[in-house]
C-alpha cells in the first residue's frame, strides 16, 4: 500500500507584509500607549472612600431587652392580647403638595373591643403606620404588629404607602410626610382617639420621612423607629452596599464599584433623593423607640444610635430607648425573608407594646435606655461622599457611547449575516470581501471583548443576588466566583488590549502595503528637493490601489462600527476600576 504524505499549505506572505518581529515591534508600543490610557483612566475614576473607623461598638447596659416603667397609680397596664381586636375598612384621599396628586388609599383601622376607659381617659392612644421600601399596602403589611398594639388598647392605622406617579426612585419624601400626617388627622378626628396621644411606628425606608412629620405637625406623642436608616440616602445606602459587599467576600475590586455609584452627581438628571437630609433634630424631640437586630445588614447601628441621642439631645429629649435583638434581621424577623410566615423576634413584640403603653400614659421608664446584645458596626458611615459632576457625566457618555455603538454594531451584523447566507445560496462569492487578517482580528476583538463583558455582568450579577439573600436572613456563603472573577476580567482585559495593538498594527501594515505611509527619510528627501527647486513634492512607495480593510462598503461600516463598540466597553471597564492593578 503507498502513503501519500500530504505537504502543509502555507500561507505565503503577501508583498510588503510585515514579518512577526516587525509587527512585534510596532504592537508592543501601541499595547503599551493603550494600557497607559486605560489605566489613567481607571485611577482618574477613583473615588476616595474612608472605612475608619471600623469595627465600632456600643456596649447594652443590660442583656434583658424588658421595657418596665414606675406605675405609682397602681393602675392595671394593659398588655400583649388584653383585648380582641376588631377592624373596620376606611378611604382617604392622599394629597401629593407638591404636584396636587391624589392617590385614593386604603386604610385598616384595627381597635380593641371593650376598651372604652383605660385608666383616666375615656380615649384610647393610637398609632399610624409608616411602611419601609417598595409598594406596601394596608392589607399585607403590619397585621402582627398592628394587632399587638390594638390587642393592648392601641387604635391602629395601616394605609397603601403613598406613591402616586412616583417609583423607588422618584419617592417624595415630603409629599409622603404630608400624606401620612393627613392619616394621623384622620385616626385623631375619631371619636375614640385621644387626639394628643397619637404615635408612630415607622420602619426602614419611612425613617427617612418621620422627621418631617415630628416636626412639621408638632404633636406627635411618640415614635417606634424600626432599624431607623438615619444618614441621608446617598451615605446610609452607601455604607448598607459595602457592608454587604464584604459581607458576602466580594474581590475589593468589585467593592470599589460602590464607590463610583453613590458618587453619582444624580441631581444633573433631576434625581434629588440621594442627598436628601432626614437629620432634623425636631424630629427627635418626642419619646423614641428605636429597635435593631443583630443580623441586620442594611443598617449603620452605632452611628445610628450615636446620631439620634445626639439629635434627640439637642432637642431637649432625653426619653430614648434601644433594643438591639439577637439574630433578627432588617424587620426585626427570624431566619430568611424569602420564606413566608417568618415570625418576629422572641421580646420583641412584647418590649414594643409595653413601651408603647407606659410611654403613651406618660409613665417614667425604670429600664436600661440601652439594653439587648451589643451593638456592632463593622465600617463607618462614608459622610465624606458626594456627587461628583465631571465623573458622573463623563460615566454618563462613556456608558451611552457603548450601548449605542452596540446596538449599531450588532444591527450591521445581522445585516452582514443574511447578506452572508444570501451570498452562500447564490454562489456569488465573499459577501463582505474583507483584506486578509481583518476578519480575524473582528472575529478575536469582538470575542475576547464581549466574553470579559458577559463574566463581569456575571460576576455583579452574583453579588447581587447574595447581597439579597443576606438581606432576607441566607447565611453567608463561601465567595467562589465573585473573588476570583475579578481577577479574571483583569486578565483578560489585558489580552483584548493586546488584541487591539494588533488590530492597529494590522492597520499600519496595510497602509504601508498601500503606499500610505512615509519614512522619516522620505519627508527629508521631499523637503530637500522642494528647498532646491521651489515646488511642492509628494513622492509615494507604491500605489494605494485596492481596499485597505475591505472591498464592500458594508463590510467597512462593519469593521469600523464593531471596533468601535469594543473600545467603547474598555472604556466603560477602566470606568469601573478594572484597570488599577
Amino acid at each position: 500500500m503507498r502513503v501519500v504524505l500530504k505537504r502543509r499549505k502555507t500561507r505565503t506572505p503577501q508583498p510588503g507584509e510585515w514579518g512577526w518581529l516587525k509587527r512585534m515591534k510596532v504592537s508592543v508600543p501601541i499595547f503599551i500607549i493603550l494600557m497607559g490610557i486605560l489605566i489613567s483612566v481607571s485611577h482618574a475614576t477613583t473615588v476616595e472612600w474612608n472605612n475608619n473607623p471600623i469595627d465600632q461598638s456600643v456596649d447594652t447596659l443590660a442583656s434583658d431587652t424588658a421595657v418596665t416603667f414606675d406605675n405609682l397609680d397602681g393602675d392595671a397596664l394593659p398588655a400583649l392580647d388584653t383585648y380582641k381586636v376588631a377592624t373596620k375598612s376606611v378611604w382617604l384621599d392622599l394629597k401629593r403638595p407638591s404636584t396636587g396628586e391624589v392617590q385614593r388609599a386604603h386604610v385598616l383601622i384595627r381597635y380593641p373591643k371593650n376598651a372604652t376607659a383605660i385608666g383616666n381617659s375615656t380615649k384610647l392612644p393610637g398609632v399610624v403606620f409608616m411602611h419601609g421600601a417598595g409598594y406596601g399596602t394596608a392589607d399585607n403589611s403590619f397585621g402582627d404588629v398592628a394587632e399587638d398594639l390594638s390587642s393592648a388598647g392601641f387604635v391602629t392605622a395601616t394605609v397603601d404607602k403613598p406613591v402616586w406617579s412616583t417609583n423607588d426612585i422618584t419617592r417624595d419624601y415630603p409629599g409622603s410626610a404630608h400624606a401620612y400626617g393627613q392619616v394621623v388627622d384622620y385616626l385623631r378626628s375619631m371619636s375614640m382617639v385621644d387626639a394628643d396621644r397619637v404615635g408612630l411606628y415607622a420602619t426602614s425606608e419611612s425613617t427617612w420621612i418621620s422627621p418631617y412629620l415630628v416636626r412639621d405637625d408638632g404633636n406627635i406623642a411618640f415614635q417606634i423607629l424600626l432599624s431607623p436608616m438615619v444618614h441621608t440616602p446617598r451615605h446610609a445606602l452607601g455604607f448598607f452596599v459595602a457592608q454587604d459587599f464584604a459581607i458576602v467576600g466580594a474581590n475589593p475590586g468589585y467593592q470599589s464599584i460602590v464607590r463610583r455609584v453613590f458618587s453619582a452627581d444624580t441631581a444633573q438628571f433631576g434625581l434629588t433623593n440621594l442627598d436628601f437630609n432626614p437629620m432634623i433634630a425636631a424630629g427627635y424631640a418626642i419619646p423614641t423607640f428605636v429597635a435593631y437586630g443583630s443580623k441586620d445588614v442594611m443598617t449603620a447601628q452605632v452611628d445610628g444610635v450615636r446620631s439620634i441621642e445626639l439629635m434627640a439631645h439637642r432637642s431637649g429629649n432625653w426619653n430614648v430607648t434601644v433594643r438591639n435583638y439577637p439574630v433578627a434581621n432588617h424587620v426585626m424577623r427570624l431566619g430568611d425573608e424569602a420564606e413566608e410566615g417568618t415570625p418576629l423576634v422572641d421580646r420583641y413584640e412584647r418590649d414594643m407594646v409595653d413601651w408603647a403603653v407606659g410611654t403613651s400614659r406618660g409613665l417614667k421608664e425604670t429600664s436600661a435606655s440601652i439594653a439587648g446584645a451589643t451593638i456592632y458596626q463593622s465600617i463607618a458611615v462614608p459622610t465624606n461622599l458626594y456627587g461628583h459632576t465631571k465623573l458622573t457625566i463623563y460615566g454618563v457618555v462613556v456608558h451611552v457611547a457603548a450601548v449605542i455603538t452596540l446596538l449599531v454594531a450588532f444591527i450591521l451584523s445581522l445585516i452582514a449575516l443574511e447578506r452572508k447566507i444570501r451570498y452562500m445560496i447564490g454562489g456569488r462569492g465573499p459577501s463582505l470581501g474583507f483584506v486578509r487578517g481583518y476578519q480575524r482580528v473582528l472575529i478575536t476583538i469582538s470575542a475576547t471583548t464581549l466574553a470579559t463583558l458577559l463574566l463581569f455582568f456575571a460576576g455583579v450579577g452574583q453579588i447581587v443576588w447574595r447581597i439579597v439573600t443576606l438581606i432576607w436572613g441566607a447565611a453567608p456563603e463561601s465567595p467562589g466566583m465573585i473573588y476570583w472573577s475579578w481577577y479574571a476580567i483583569q486578565v483578560v482585559c489585558v489580552l483584548v488590549v493586546w488584541a487591539w495593538s494588533r488590530v492597529f498594527c494590522q492597520l499600519l501594515n496595510t497602509a504601508a502595503q498601500k503606499g500610505l505611509l512615509r519614512t522619516p527619510d522620505e519627508w527629508r528627501a521631499d523637503f530637500e528637493v522642494k528647498r532646491l527647486t521651489g515646488k511642492p513634492v509628494l513622492r509615494i512607495r507604491g500605489t494605494h490601489t485596492g481596499p485597505i480593510i475591505a472591498s464592500t462598503r458594508l463590510g467597512v461600516a462593519l469593521f469600523v462600527a464593531t471596533t468601535l463598540a469594543m473600545f467603547c466597553v474598555l472604556l466603560v471597564f477602566a470606568f469601573w476600576g478594572l484597570f488599577v492593578y
